[in-house]
């Protein structure tokens, strides 16, 4: 009786999963579809998921009618910048919040949870007043600013689980060896970090990627805007979108995040391991 109803249970979790990756991948399916699909298709009574006639001339216009390299080089400085500059900050504070636990560290650790509840409406006019204030409205060096701050409570929550999952009696045995503080640090504690740091940076960047509230507020001329500010002028007047070009340029917009993901996913186990034998 045991294994039938074990074997049940798996059977329900897997159909469980699969449901919910096609939930997940039937937008990504579509608007790759869409990308494809001439004019006629696209405004058929009766959709079909395989173009019928695939054409490039969306993705075509989506280049001619705006300048989308120069917003997706924009959106890359900012997101590379930001992620680069939150993960060097919140790795050593993280590694203080986790070795010493004192009141301070717990209202640290406070303040990384409700600072994440605050919605970005609450925070905008003040936070475009100070940048005003500095002369850093329409300037990617401000909007990298809001950006690190914005993901430095994250980046900071997941790199203190990382390094209280690092024993100690690593670091106490390199101690015993002679070791410094400093030499412990870089030799045993970092290759074991490196993982989360990845991972905290990946995600880092794929939320400044994607993030399009600020960019809006804050950048003003085309020039400086980023990728998903830009996708806003596929639509008209009137709301009306552009369906083909907005699609075809959507999909390229969301190219960068996948295969930086795809990349990085792999190396997390293997660093992981690689760490473990260096220690």
């Amino acid at each position: 009786m045991t294994l039938p109803t074990s074997r049940s249970a798996r059977t329900g979790q897997y159909l469980a999963l699969l449901c919910y990756l096609v939930f997940l991948a039937f937008p990504f399916l579509w608007l790759i579809s869409t990308a494809f699909k001439p004019p006629r298709e696209l405004g058929s009574l009766h959709p079909t998921w395989i173009p019928d006639n695939p054409t490039l001339d969306n993705f075509r216009q989506a280049f001619d009618e705006q300048p989308l390299l120069e917003a997706a080089l924009n959106s890359l400085t900012a997101a590379f910048s930001a992620s680069l500059i939150a993960v060097v900050i919140a790795t050593p504070m993280a590694y203080v919040m986790a070795r010493h636990r004192n009141k301070l560290s717990a209202a640290a650790t406070g303040w990384v949870v409700v600072s994440q509840a605050f919605p970005f409406v609450l925070v905008i006019i003040p936070l475009f007043l100070i940048l005003k204030n500095l002369h850093l409205i329409n300037s990617l060096v401000g909007l990298i600013m809001v950006y690190v701050v914005w993901s430095l409570p994250f980046a900071l929550w997941m790199l203190v689980g990382y390094v209280r999952a690092v024993p100690r009696e690593l670091e106490e045995a390199a101690a015993v060896d002679g070791a410094s503080r400093l030499r412990t640090l870089v030799s045993v504690t970092a290759p074991l970090l490196a993982p989360g740091i990845v991972a905290t940076a990946l995600f880092a960047f794929i939320t400044a990627w994607n993030e399009f509230f600020f960019a809006l507020v804050l950048l003003k001329t085309p020039e400086k805007q980023t990728l998903p500010v830009v996708l806003t002028h596929f639509l008209g007047a009137e709301g009306v979108a552009d369906l083909g070009p907005l699609a075809a340029a959507a999909f390229l917009a969301t190219l960068p995040s996948l295969v930086v993901f795809a990349l990085i996913q792999r190396r997390i186990t293997g660093g992981m391991m690689a760490g473990a034998v260096k220690a």
